[in-house]
């Protein structure tokens, strides 16, 4: 394989991989491919991506958990400033793992992309002052399709790193912050999404 390291199955969920690049650096810098469909097709990953996305958020934004349910987006998610703690839930109902999460850190340093089939939620919260955030995905937004899963579902039980809080029945933000004070911020919508047992299966 040329410009990629692929871990599959990370975590024991199959379909999930955690991509890392080839980095070439020098006292100038650094180069690397940030994709490579030979690369990916070696590696035994086969997408057609139409479509390229890009955030920014500050510390203590949680975004997800999201889908598309009859339009369900692979993606290919990494960190191009900042910290984010990002979050995939299998909601494949004959998935031997249904209900099961896994969540890795990508950084701008540590250029991780992590790679989540269809039939996920996924989630990230920012863990830096600032964090951009780039997605690639294999089908277009489709704005009248989204659906969502309770970001602290005890069911499901995501640890996500530096934030401390209560579980008081609902996705609200209330009472949760990051362990040095800064209060988790999140949409409106997404502190209305309902848990595992009530939303939606692939």
């Amino acid at each position: 394989m040329g410009q990629i390291t692929v871990e599959k199955n990370v975590g024991g969920i199959e379909g999930l991989c955690v991509i890392t690049p080839t980095v070439h650096g020098d006292n100038r810098g650094y180069f690397m491919e940030t994709y490579s469909q030979r690369d990916m097709e070696e590696a035994g990953i086969h997408i057609d991506f139409v479509q390229d996305n890009q955030s920014c958020s500050t510390k203590g934004v949680l975004r997800g958990l999201h889908f598309q349910k009859q339009f369900p987006q692979t993606k290919l998610v990494r960190a191009i400033r900042g910290s984010v703690f990002d979050v995939a839930v299998d909601l494949r109902k004959d998935s031997k793992t249904y209900g099961k999460w896994y969540g890795v850190e990508l950084t701008e340093e540590n250029k991780k992309q992590f790679l989540i089939p269809k039939g996920f939620a996924h989630g990230f919260l920012v863990l830096s002052d600032v964090a951009e955030f780039c997605y690639k995905c294999d089908d277009f937004w489709h704005p009248n399709d989204e659906g969502g899963l309770a970001w602290n579902d005890p069911e499901i039980g995501i640890v996500w790193p530096e934030l401390t809080g209560e579980y008081h029945g609902s996705a609200s933000a209330e009472g949760y912050a990051l362990k040095d004070g800064t209060k988790l911020n999140l949409s409106d919508k997404d502190q209305k999404w309902v848990g595992l047992k009530d939303t939606f299966q692939f």
